[in-house]
């Protein structure tokens, strides 16, 4: 078959057995685990919005602040074009993906909790640096710790949530993770609407106050409980079990249980989790969670306008207020669109998303690539109406976004691989995405440049081949048990070429 093959779980191997009921400890637990994406939305809302304010740039990029209001023909997408500017923002993702090779190890050693509480404290005191730098230095340095906080906050989160949750709501519970973002990210955006009235120092007070995510993320990653998967890979069997129990409002979980204690005995058995990505049977899981979904949630574009919501509106010809406030705007569909994706991810499918909402941002993309050809340039601002319909066709972007490569970007790869690879593989995907993040962060303004309204039409091309591999290539997970998932990829059109041979061999 063409599609990407679809499994129910009640044909797989225990599936049918397991029970479980929504208690208010794993509420509990999950929405204070959640947490952690405040980190990453609030740094991806502040960043863009501190560098378009006027006040940062006059005492850290004078020439940016020069050229953004020379009004000259010659600028109109390159405003700025500044490396050293862009490298501010892209700094935070090389710390991150570095960062997260070490968390991998802390996490599958020491649990899920300890990742969270490391990340939390390297954000919170590369808050207080940025807040307080006096020169580049040491405002690079304060991003390099909210890096290294993100990374490791990144790779034990989703991990998290996904081991917590029962099968028929991992989806949505998972999705808690981008919904603190996008709430960060709308915060973020709200704090520098009011701090970009604040002269001189309201840049100080948007970057500061990521001390209050990163001290929430700590308080919760100190009052969670560890995950039953975690608890029995570190051989921490009955509390495993007591966690399992509690957080699925039953005694009744032996077959739950049996299925964890399998994939421990399994994980014990790897000497190297790194290696073991590269075997055969582990390829169609490397390919497509750790490599590919990781890298297209950067491609599609949309972390493009997060990052630079407020630089994109004011290169346009909107007015610095009339920027920061349309930012806001993006943030709100970006809300919207996690709690669509909550509420209906479990019921049609991960794919159902992905393929809707492609079409959607297709659509926009060149939409957005033909108003900028037409109606902008050559020194004119746009005018009122077409900003407006710019504006529409950015905010039906980000909720396509929002309710497809936003939450299932970080859904998809935490749910494939088996326990013993987990946490290894976790932390290819957060370098990974982090390797694109900081390449479209720093790249992005000097390609707007460079290539002005092409582009958006370079994004839209990159959306319509990842809907091809996801049509193709990507299996149903929806209400399948995280430790069957890799049942799927035997039974995949495609994949099950690849399986069939014998397990272990290598790539």
């Amino acid at each position: 078959m063409a599609g990407g093959g679809f499994a129910d779980a009640g044909t797989l191997k225990r599936a049918h057995l397991y029970e479980s009921k929504i208690t208010g400890f794993f509420i509990f637990s999950c929405i204070v685990g959640a947490l952690g994406g405040s980190l990453f939305g609030y740094d991806l809302g502040v960043s863009g919005g501190v560098t378009s304010m006027d006040d940062f740039l006059i005492e850290f990029f004078p020439q940016v602040y020069e050229r953004k209001h020379a009004h000259l023909a010659e600028t109109d997408y390159c405003k700025y074009d500044d490396q050293l500017l862009t490298l501010f923002t892209s700094s935070l993702y090389f710390a991150a993906l570095v960062s997260t090779f070490g968390a991998s190890s802390l996490t599958k050693n020491k649990g899920r909790k300890a990742s969270i509480l490391v990340g939390s404290v390297s954000f919170f005191i590369g808050a207080v640096l940025n807040a307080a730098a006096k020169n580049i230095a040491t405002l690079i340095i304060g991003r390099i710790l909210l890096g290294v906080g993100i990374g490791f906050g990144n790779q034990a989160v989703p991990l998290y949530l996904s081991e917590m949750a029962p099968a028929k709501i991992r989806g949505a519970v998972n999705q808690l993770f981008q919904l603190t973002t996008c709430l960060g990210i709308l915060i973020a955006n709200l704090v520098n609407y009011g701090t970009e009235r604040l002269h001189p120092w309201g840049w100080r007070l948007s970057l500061g106050l990521a001390t209050v995510p990163a001290t929430l993320m700590f308080i919760g990653g100190y009052l969670c409980p560890e995950t039953p998967n975690s608890l029995v890979e570190q051989g921490r069997i009955e509390e495993g079990r007591i966690v399992l129990e509690k957080i699925r409002g039953t005694p009744n979980v032996d077959a739950e249980f049996d299925d964890l204690l399998e994939a421990s005995r399994e994980a014990k058995s790897i000497k190297n989790p790194f290696q073991n990505l590269l075997l055969r049977k582990n390829r169609p899981q490397l390919i497509i969670g750790a490599l590919a979904i990781p890298a297209f949630q950067q491609l599609t574009g949309n972390n493009s306008i997060l990052f630079y919501a407020p630089v994109i509106f004011q290169t346009l010809g909107f007015g610095s207020g009339a920027a920061l406030y349309s930012s806001v705007i993006t943030s709100v569909a970006l809300v919207l669109a996690t709690l669509i994706s909550m509420a209906f991810v479990d019921k049609f499918g991960r794919r159902a998303f992905f393929l809707e909402a492609g079409a959607e941002m297709i659509f926009c993309m060149i939409a957005t690539a033909l108003v900028l050809a037409f109606a902008f340039g050559k020194g004119k601002q746009l005018s009122f109406g077409v900003g407006l319909f710019l504006v529409i066709v950015i905010f039906i972007f980000v909720l396509a976004y929002g309710r497809s490569w936003g939450p299932l970007g970080w859904l998809v790869p935490s749910e494939l691989f088996p326990l013993e690879i987990r946490s290894s593989a976790q932390s290819v995907v957060v370098c990974v995405n982090m390797i694109f993040t900081a390449l479209v962060a720093q790249f992005f303004l000097v390609s707007l440049c460079h290539l002005k309204y092409g582009i958006f039409l370079l994004f839209g091309f990159l959306i319509f081949l990842m809907s091809c591999f996801v049509y193709y290539l990507l299996p149903e997970t929806k209400q399948v048990p995280i430790e069957e998932i890799y049942l799927l990829f035997e039974r995949h059109w495609f994949w099950k070429k690849v399986v069939a041979a014998e397990s272990g061999t290598p790539l």
